[in-house]
């Protein structure tokens, strides 16, 4: 369906705006996705604190354009999804989980990271890296894991002791 030039220029001014606030960016091709599964993607990205949609690869190149991101834009396929975040990780994580339940639908084609491109390789990458809780909850285990180990010692020398 053609879009006239105002809602081309609309759709542009709002794309620039998510993008200059955006600290990633995630670039997907979607083909033959369900709108069901859209919809649920949606719902999940948005309790994430994730944007998402989908707009004609010109027009986010467009947008793209009139931000200050550097490196090389990746190649963009027809139909193009866009997922993009104030966190650092958030869309990266939450896209590549989808992706691994859609592979014939939905491939990852590159995002942005702190302010440069990056390939679908180092999305996957950073997508790996667990969240800010995730890693809380890791540091203090391994922290208490010393002093959980010598209480139980402690209350194993003191049960083998006999008692007088």
């Amino acid at each position: 369906m053609a879009i006239n030039k105002a809602k081309k220029k609309e759709i542009v001014e709002k794309l620039e705006k998510s993008f200059s606030k955006a600290k990633s960016i995630v670039f997907l091709g979607v083909k033959g996705i369900k709108v069901n599964e859209q919809n649920k993607l949606r719902k999940t990205l948005r309790g994430e604190g994730v944007g998402y949609t989908i707009a004609k690869k010109t027009l986010v190149g467009r947008a793209l354009d009139a931000t200050k991101i550097s490196g090389t834009k990746p190649e963009f396929v027809a139909e193009l999804a866009v997922a993009f975040s104030e966190d650092n990780l958030a869309s990266h994580r939450e896209i590549s989980d989808f992706q691994k339940k859609n592979k014939d639908n939905v491939k990852i084609i590159g995002g942005v990271f702190d302010g440069v491109y990056v390939d679908a390789k180092k999305v996957a990458e950073l997508a790996s890296i667990p969240s800010l809780h995730t890693l809380h909850a890791q540091l203090v285990n391994l922290l208490n894991s010393p002093i959980q180990g010598f209480v139980m010692a402690l209350s194993e020398i003191a049960k083998s002791k006999p008692q007088a």
